[in-house]
């Protein structure tokens, strides 16, 4: 299913077209154990209004909701969450901060978004690094590099974490320069921060990459978030794909992670229930 426009276009319409309209009624507490801080992504969700979601997700035991909007932020708070990973401030998936041009835009939304992101104990900005257009690796690497530089210190100054995200060029974000995690993890040694890090989307790597647990395991430090889905397709994390999400989790939590580990698939079948699955599954 595609996904190129979930960010660009919020909502994702199109490839919510196939969820279902409705959803049940809350079941009760699924964390139990909670060694890791899990999180759902909105966008997924998009058809269940917005209260009914988030009550929903309270009552799951879920304590944060990934990738709303400002105006967003607050509602979330009425139910006793926060956005765990706050979108529209940090440019688009194509035009990120591999490319000069895009600077002043992007810096300028950020500049924005960290003090109301602190104000609303939002901790993560997202952003990104842009599609390629022929640029190689090292010219996109240093523009990188500059423009986080530029923002870096009030990102600290407010405890925010800008989070830059990988993503996969091979089915669903063609030519994105952010494909594989070296390239992601060299820039934010270069950049130096606490406050710069890594969105490690699980399902975009493991198209890209693969050796998913190493990974994680040797580049701890670097990343601050992590994103779900079902590979092939985006799905659900259940025996139709082939990561064993269980020990990816499992792995996560040992090395002491104390971001958030954010479901992003698309269900196919009843959404809440996939959810609540999924948060089982990942309660470890």
């Amino acid at each position: 299913m595609p996904t190129i426009t979930r960010r660009e276009a919020l909502a994702g319409a199109a490839a919510l077209a196939i969820a279902p309209q409705t959803s049940p009624a809350p079941q009760g507490k699924v964390v139990a154990k909670g060694r890791l801080r899990q999180s759902v992504c909105r966008w997924c969700y998009a058809k269940i209004p917005l209260p009914e979601f988030f009550t929903a997700v309270a009552s799951m035991g879920l304590t944060a909701v990934d990738l709303l909007s400002e105006k967003e932020w607050p509602i979330a708070g009425e139910h006793g969450l926060i956005c765990s990973m706050g979108s529209g401030f940090g440019g688009s998936i194509a035009d990120g901060l591999n490319v000069k041009a895009n600077h002043e835009k992007i810096l300028a939304g950020l500049t924005r978004g960290i003090p109301l992101a602190a104000a609303q104990k939002v901790p993560n900005l997202i952003t990104f690094f842009g599609n390629r257009r022929g640029m190689g690796d090292a010219e996109a690497s240093a523009n990188c590099v500059e423009g986080l530089n530029k923002i870096k210190g009030l990102a600290e100054e407010h405890g925010v974490t800008i989070c830059l995200e990988l993503l996969n060029s091979k089915v669903d974000h063609k030519d994105y320069h952010g494909d594989h995690s070296a390239f992601g993890v060299n820039i934010v040694k270069a950049v130096d921060s606490p406050r710069v890090k890594l969105l490690y989307d699980i399902y975009h790597m493991q198209i890209m990459e693969g050796d998913v647990i190493r990974t994680i395991r040797d580049n701890r430090d670097y990343f601050a978030h992590f994103h779900t889905g079902g590979v092939p397709g985006r799905h659900e994390l259940d025996d139709t794909q082939e990561i064993n999400w269980r020990t990816v989790a499992a792995a996560i939590a040992e090395t002491g992670f104390q971001g958030y580990f954010a479901h992003e698939f698309i269900p196919l079948r009843d959404p809440l229930t996939s959810l609540r699955q999924a948060v089982a599954l990942c309660d470890v």
